[in-house]
């Protein structure tokens, strides 16, 4: 089967929600609802802090707010369904009741997500990719909701025991292109997926790097494309700075990822990456 498609539609409908990535990329804001996330000012252990943390990045112009309760930092630990319902449903709730911007759900449980999406919640950010999870799979069909499909190797306790590619682009299009068969196997849509080549996920430095540099040969795939690159170690191992002070490192890898045909940039600070989009976007909209 080739891996070369069509181009990717700029325009996600479903229900009363568009995501439109025709005029500019989006910006999704991470809001992580963890004890253990690696980037330490992200850690937002509570539903109040959580909630006052999505308030700000709205007022700053996110377009998604990504809501995770269960870390996938290498080598985390995983929590249990009950414990991540209880970091992310009561934040969903609320975070519904206040504003109308589109939620996404960050899991790799289907149980977490139903729920989730029964609460109000948008869209699926599924880390696992779907690998072999045919019920998750087919519970997001029926929702008929945008599906973000990421690539990882292994999980995230095992994805950084020594990754290896011969050939990281072509590897990586070929593994993404088999998850989103299996996805559509399972009755999502093919205008309902978004994918992920999941920087940090099962990568070494190099490989991360030439992501970033080849993207637009993943975007080939003809799909919608997400990038996650906020404060990741990668940004650390090239300027040797901790999380903290890898603002400008990430700034510059997005600008690039943007320019290289990124549809959405993952980000922590939503202030400064709605910024650097709108500068991006009039720039080449001239």
């Amino acid at each position: 089967m080739s891996l070369k498609a069509t181009a990717p539609s700029p325009v996600i409908r479903w229900s009363n929600r568009v995501l439109d990535f025709s005029q500019r990329p989006l910006v999704m804001g991470i809001l992580n609802i963890t004890p253990d996330s690696f980037y330490e000012q992200s850690r937002l252990f509570s539903p109040d802090k959580a909630l006052t943390k999505a308030q700000e990045m709205i007022q700053h112009g996110a377009d998604i707010i990504d809501v995770g309760g269960e870390s996938t930092r290498p080598a985390s630990r995983q929590v249990s369904i009950d414990e991540e319902l209880k970091r992310v449903i009561p934040v969903i709730q609320e975070l519904r009741k206040k504003s109308d911007i589109i939620i996404s759900i960050d899991t790799m449980k289907k149980e977490v997500a139903e729920e989730a999406l029964k609460q109000g919640a948008d869209m699926a950010n599924c880390v696992s990719g779907l690998k072999n999870d045919e019920a998750f799979g087919r519970l997001l069909a029926k929702r008929q909701i945008p599906v973000i499909l990421m690539h990882m190797r292994g999980t995230p306790q095992t994805m950084q025991n020594n990754p290896f590619y011969k050939d990281t682009i072509i590897e990586i299009k070929a593994e993404l292109n088999k998850l989103v068969q299996n996805a559509l196997s399972w009755g999502i849509t093919r205008e309902k997926i978004i994918i992920d080549p999941g920087i940090g996920f099962g990568k070494r430095l190099e490989d991360n790097l030439k992501i970033i540099k080849n993207l637009d040969q993943i975007k080939n795939l003809g799909y919608p494309l997400l990038i996650g690159v906020s404060r990741k170690s990668f940004i650390g191992l090239v300027l040797d700075k901790p999380a903290e002070q890898r603002l400008i490192g990430t700034i510059t890898a997005n600008t690039v990822a943007i320019l290289q045909g990124a549809d959405i940039v993952r980000v922590h600070d939503v202030k400064q990456a709605v910024e650097m989009v709108k500068i991006i976007a009039a720039i080449k909209n001239i």
